[in-house]
């Protein structure tokens, strides 16, 4: 990264800071720019991390996750912070740098954690006693590899069941208000 350095004259203060913002506040109140600021959707991603799991984590609903998760949000210093946390990640992997690919350590656990989640699955559905103690193998030496690994869960099968205090996100989803009515001219 380049900085230049610019001089500024008493005059020029005062235009300065009246275009120094290219971030715009929206009426969410988060201000959001026309250029990527940020990496936070794709880490998640590739670390095999949903959104309710960030939501639950960082105990807000999924609305403000997934705005916070636009790539255009200008998140805070302690947001993305809170980010690195829950994803378990440099903080400089959440940043945007020029395309640059994650950092090689990031990768490979994000590698390892879905081939973790996958060998979890087919313990966890194995009907054969073959299948189930080879899954074992599999997840003791993923374990052996990386300790922290034993916390990851298998993938989420279709129709999970939700906690009582998790919405859909079709109940989210806001209809308008002529959506339900239908014409009379029939």
């Amino acid at each position: 990264m380049q900085h230049e350095a610019v001089v500024y004259s008493p005059t020029d203060r005062k235009s300065e800071t009246q275009t120094q913002s290219s971030a715009q506040v929206p009426k969410s109140g988060v201000p959001s720019t026309d250029h990527a600021v940020h990496r936070v959707a794709e880490v998640r991603r590739q670390q095999g991390v949903s959104l309710r799991t960030v939501a639950r984590h960082l105990k807000k609903d999924l609305a403000t996750i997934r705005n916070q998760e636009k790539e255009t949000t200008d998140l805070r210093l302690t947001e993305l912070s809170e980010w690195q946390r829950v994803l378990d990640v440099p903080l400089v992997d959440l940043l945007v740098d020029s395309g640059s690919p994650l950092s090689r350590p990031v990768m490979e656990r994000a590698r390892l954690v879905r081939v973790m989640k996958t060998a979890a699955s087919i313990a966890e559905k194995s009907d054969s006693m073959e299948l189930d103690r080879l899954a074992r193998m599999l997840i003791d030496q993923l374990v052996e590899m990386m300790p922290e690994l034993s916390e990851v869960s298998p993938w989420h099968s279709v129709g999970q069941r939700r906690s009582l205090d998790e919405v859909g996100r079709i109940v989210e989803r806001r209809l308008r208000d002529d959506f339900f009515h239908t014409s009379r001219d029939e």
